[in-house]
């Protein structure tokens, strides 16, 4: 995949048809698409969000945004609308980058164009803070808001809160990502969950997705520490409101480092690891590469990881290697990489649960075992068939990834029992 493809690195150009025809006279049939729209250039594993503001004077104009590669409100260089049709572009240092599309039920859909190479895209109106009904908080960064969902339990304040941390990629505060077609709604059955049991829950989408889109930190930017600070200042926010009696955080996935360093500060008083990793990323990174790849594909991989943990970035990298190794995203990996979860947790000074699953493809029982050589006072609980989302599913890869794009599926059994027996056991909920 060349280096930008709009889903990295490089620039965009955008053109959008919007309402006039080719006189410039508006056309009364012509679409109405005048104001923000937010949506993603589907990229094979790498889905990328966009923001694009059309406005109308004589003619349609129109700006764009990148969130992940730093590109703000940079101007389209035409806009166009004829009927349903809407095109738009944008020119970037000689090369123009096309958006065909068409105007249906209130969205745009249509065809990506760059480099030769074609990709679906897809607008729905309207800015994603105001994309539903919760009840949200927020928190001010240096690099922009991060809203978080808020569930509260029936009842009078004060409540206990736990923190839920998302997994890795383009994850929203649900558990779902946009590099899987569907939702599994996992963290967002947790939290209504722990909800029923009397426990609040804030949760958040990642930068970049979702009522975050906008804060978005361009991936050759990125570090690690930076979603390490984001969750401390949640806990600090919500150990500092007097609606909440204690503060616990859940992290899943990647969410169980960065919940694991950011229990090491205050405003703590109980973690839970949900499907974490016991060792450093490179070698998590490795066996799945492992199960993957052979051959040269294999070696080069194991080169890279060698690179990346010395500090050493690789700027040739395989297609094939792209979505993992492409080299704004070195940085960030290499940073991930400083920290060996099993020497972090040892640092904690509060009740821990390690939780996982015995069907899990992605992080197997071995690596909750690894956590809890390292912190053996911890509690430690398996559950047999539950996979990575949370859900009860069998070992085979088929039937186990279903699940991911399956909403209504409940919760592992167990889990929840599991969660609520260990923060009654440490006295976090009264």
């Amino acid at each position: 995949m060349q280096k930008l493809v709009i889903g990295f690195c490089l620039l965009v150009t955008c053109l959008m048809a919007a309402g006039c025809s080719d006189d410039g006279v508006e056309n009364k049939d012509d679409a109405d698409v005048n104001g923000k729209w937010t949506g993603t250039i589907e990229i094979p594993n790498q889905p990328l969000d966009i923001i694009v503001n059309f406005s109308k004077n004589d003619d349609w104009i129109g700006t764009i945004s990148i969130p992940a590669q730093g590109v703000k409100e940079y101007p389209l260089s035409s806009v166009t609308v004829d009927g349903s049709d809407v095109a738009f572009f944008m020119e970037i240092q000689g090369q123009q980058i096309a958006f065909d599309g068409e105007f249906s039920n209130a969205a745009i859909k249509g065809d990506f164009s760059q480099h030769g190479q074609t990709f679906p895209f897809n607008l729905t109106k309207g800015d994603p803070k105001e994309e539903n009904d919760g009840n949200f908080l927020s928190v001010e960064t240096d690099d922009g808001t991060l809203y978080g969902e808020l569930e509260k339990p029936d009842g009078e304040d004060p409540t206990p809160i736990m923190l839920i941390i998302p997994g890795s990629g383009q994850t929203d505060r649900n558990g779902n990502s946009s590099g899987v077609q569907g939702e599994n709604n996992s963290l967002k059955l947790l939290a209504e969950g722990l909800a029923e049991q009397g426990i609040a829950s804030v949760r958040y989408d990642k930068r970049g997705v979702g009522k975050n889109l906008e804060a978005a930190i361009p991936e050759n930017e990125l570090d690690f520490d930076q979603f390490v600070d984001d969750a401390a200042k949640w806990t600090k926010l919500l150990a500092q409101d007097e609606g909440f009696s204690k503060v616990g955080i859940v992290g899943h996935s990647q969410g169980s480092l960065v919940g694991m360093l950011a229990a090491q500060g205050n405003h703590v008083d109980a973690y839970i690891s949900l499907a974490g990793a016991g060792r450093s990323i490179d070698h998590v990174l490795y066996e799945q590469l492992e199960a993957q790849l052979s051959g040269d594909l294999l070696q080069e991989a194991e080169s890279i990881l060698e690179k990346l943990k010395q500090g050493e970035e690789v700027q040739d990298v395989s297609q094939e290697l792209q979505s993992v190794f492409r080299p704004s995203v070195q940085a960030f990996t290499s940073s991930w990489m400083a920290y060996d979860p099993s020497d972090e947790i040892a640092k904690l000074d509060v009740p821990v649960l390690l939780v996982n699953g015995g069907h899990d493809l992605q992080v197997p029982v071995s690596e909750a075992e690894l956590l809890h050589e390292a912190r053996p006072i911890a509690d430690l609980l398996i559950l047999k068939e539950m996979n990575h989302v949370l859900k009860d599913e069998p070992a085979d890869e088929q039937g186990n990834m279903a699940a991911y794009s399956n909403p209504d599926l409940p919760l592992a059994e167990g889990l929840l029992k599991g969660i609520m027996e260990f923060l009654r056991g440490k006295d976090f909920l009264e």
